[in-house]
């Protein structure tokens, strides 16, 4: 089978599939709004296909003529099936997912699962290697994986230059985001051996932070 295909890949079950989804649709067709001319149509093809089926499975009649006439009545139903069902039921407003599953069809996600809000925040190490650059490399808390936690589509890093340490997360007047490991900042000469202070927290696919880290400091090499 397909990906995230409804329709079986093997003949027998695709037979038991299209029995189940023929005598569900035929006891609702009036109440789904399903044509009846296109569910005739689907009955004769079923049939055809069900006689090639036993025919091509049947030792006294299989032959390579049984086979392919089976291959193609299951490709004209199947095609059928697909276009009628896209058609008349994958959109319907008068389809529930009770008929849904009862058709042996999809159910559709109404809503998207939400992004949890962090519960840790990102573990940092600061690189001073490189002058005037200072590089910031964060990871999960729990683990020191480089990848984000769940549900979590990057870092908030906030930092600023004091001669003290600041006493409060919000002096951090400046703010980048990044989605991926590690975020490089780049100082003017005239900065280079100033005190840069760094606070990190995650931050969801919906703008949800979660808690702050501790504040530390590196010197602009």
């Amino acid at each position: 089978m397909h990906n995230a295909d409804f329709i079986p890949s093997r003949d027998v079950d695709f037979l038991q599939w299209t029995n189940n989804f023929m005598n569900y649709l035929g006891s609702a067709l009036t109440r789904l709004n399903f044509p009846e001319d296109k569910y005739q149509s689907l009955v004769l093809l079923q049939s055809d296909f069900e006689q090639q089926l036993t025919a091509a499975k049947t030792p006294a009649t299989r032959t390579s003529l049984s086979v392919k006439a089976k291959n193609v009545a299951r490709s004209v139903l199947e095609k059928e099936l697909r276009q009628y069902i896209k058609a008349y039921l994958t959109y319907s407003v008068d389809i529930t997912d009770v008929d849904r599953n009862g058709l042996g069809l999809p159910v559709h996600k109404t809503s998207r699962t939400p992004s949890p809000v962090a519960e840790t925040y990102p573990d940092y190490e600061i690189d001073s290697r490189v002058i005037r650059r200072l590089t910031v490399h964060f990871f999960d808390s729990t683990n020191r994986s480089k990848a984000k936690p769940a549900g979590q589509h990057g870092a908030e890093i906030r930092w600023g230059i004091f001669d003290a340490p600041p006493t409060s997360i919000d002096a951090l007047s400046h703010s980048v985001f990044d989605t991926r490991t590690p975020m490089t900042l780049s100082f003017d000469e005239n900065q280079r051996g100033k005190v840069v202070y760094f606070c990190l927290c995650w931050e969801n696919t919906r703008g949800e932070k979660g808690p702050w880290s501790e504040i530390i400091s590196a010197v602009v090499p």
